[in-house]
């Protein structure tokens, strides 16, 4: 026997039983949900060219995919994110259609954590696109209602949804002058919130206003005197108005009912380049990560040679199935009502009538018994108790 015949790779599991319907559950609700607001399912290849993920604001860590090649030698990545591969298929196939596309998926993403234990590299992501539209902050508006509307599905009560502007972020790199990597570095840390670190790399950077407002951004969570908090650290016309943006959409948003299940994180920096604007995750009680995150791409249509605004959020289906699962939330598999037992030369028949039992919306079984004997003793191990007996006609049996 080989040595990883028995195993799963690190960072993946096998699914059983009602952890599949866990799961699917997850994935037909949300479906429904996107649906319902007029999105329209799409479908991505697993497999893409490692070019795609290489851009100016696509650029993923090669440590964090998984590369192969294909038949011409050609480096090829599984798929580490669903928004990208979205936004080539508007930008090609979808060039033509009319705006704003409304688009949404239902598909697995792969990432290499092994520096992170315990997380999973396969995992099942259900999502939406909105692309194009005159007013942005009307998109924006039906993103996050949309999130909320997605967390409440399976935590109506005690989900809450964090949100944040890159542009803050960004607006303080910018002026801090450094080079792109020192730029990803303190965004790494800061999105580790790994404080020591963090304070170590800026002081090489001297002693100022910007330094410490990102010293300060880990800390940046909260309500909404955290924007005061942030305006206070640093403050200029552009970041004062991120900031004004960030309060009216908490105070819209606190408004339409989600006060108490809304806060400000100025510290959400995603390791996806690609955000533009605001930028926000959720969470279910209990579950210790993220279970959504999503957030405005304004400039990663154009590089695919078709400019245009958007914004979009995907959900950790795994994760939120396994919240289901934990707190007795899901559906359990139902067992079967009874089992289909066709005597010697009435096998076909028997089958036949188990057929029609299914058709009747019941759950059955065909017995692969030899004997009637045998099939009872089965039942009796599964805890089925009735039998129907086909030969000539057919006798029920209840046990």
């Amino acid at each position: 026997m080989k040595r990883y015949d028995l195993i799963t790779p690190e960072g993946t599991r096998d699914l059983l039983f009602n952890d599949c319907l866990a799961r699917r559950t997850v994935e037909d609700k949300l479906s429904g949900l996107f649906r319902g607001f007029g999105y329209s399912e799409v479908v991505t290849p697993g497999i893409e060219f490692y070019d795609l993920f290489s851009g100016s604001s696509r650029n993923f860590r090669q440590e964090s995919m998984y590369k192969l090649t294909d038949s011409k030698g050609r480096l090829m990545v599984m798929r580490p994110d669903s928004t990208i591969p979205i936004a080539r298929l508007a930008s090609t196939r979808l060039k033509d259609a009319k705006l704003p596309l409304r688009l949404y998926y239902n598909q697995t993403i792969y990432e290499n954590n092994a520096l992170l234990k315990g997380r999973s590299d396969e995992v099942v992501q259900a999502g939406i696109e909105l692309i194009g539209g005159v007013n942005r902050k009307r998109a924006d508006y039906e993103a996050l209602c949309m999130a909320v509307e997605s967390l409440a599905e399976f935590d109506k009560e005690n989900f809450r949804l964090e949100i944040g502007h890159i542009g803050y972020f960004k607006e303080l790199v910018k002026k801090l002058g450094v080079d792109s990597e020192v730029g990803e570095e303190i965004r790494l840390l800061i999105s580790q919130k790994n404080y020591p670190a963090l304070n170590d790399l800026l002081d090489e950077s001297g002693d100022n206003r910007i330094t410490n407002a990102l010293k300060h951004l880990p800390r940046l969570f909260g309500g909404i005197e955290v924007l005061d908090k942030a305006a206070e650290l640093f403050d200029d016309e552009r970041i004062a108005a991120i900031l004004d943006d960030l309060r009216e959409v908490y105070n819209r948003l606190s408004a339409l009912g989600y006060e108490g299940k809304i806060s400000v994180d100025l510290g959400i920096v995603s390791h996806t380049d690609y955000y533009t604007g605001i930028v926000f995750k959720g969470y279910l009680s209990g579950v210790g990560q993220s279970v959504l995150k999503g957030g405005r791409y304004d400039g990663l249509l154009g590089e695919f040679g078709d400019p245009c605004p958007a914004v979009g959020f995907g959900v950790n289906c795994n994760e939120v199935a396994r919240y289901l699962r934990k707190k007795s939330l899901a559906p359990s598999l139902k067992e079967p009502e009874c089992i289909v037992f066709g005597e010697k030369g009435y096998v076909v028949e028997a089958i036949a009538f188990a057929r029609n039992l299914v058709r009747e919306g019941k759950i059955v079984e065909n017995s692969l018994f030899n004997t009637l004997e045998e099939t009872k003793e089965y039942c009796a191990s599964k805890g089925i108790h009735k039998i129907y007996v086909v030969n000539d006609s057919v006798c029920e049996i209840d046990l």
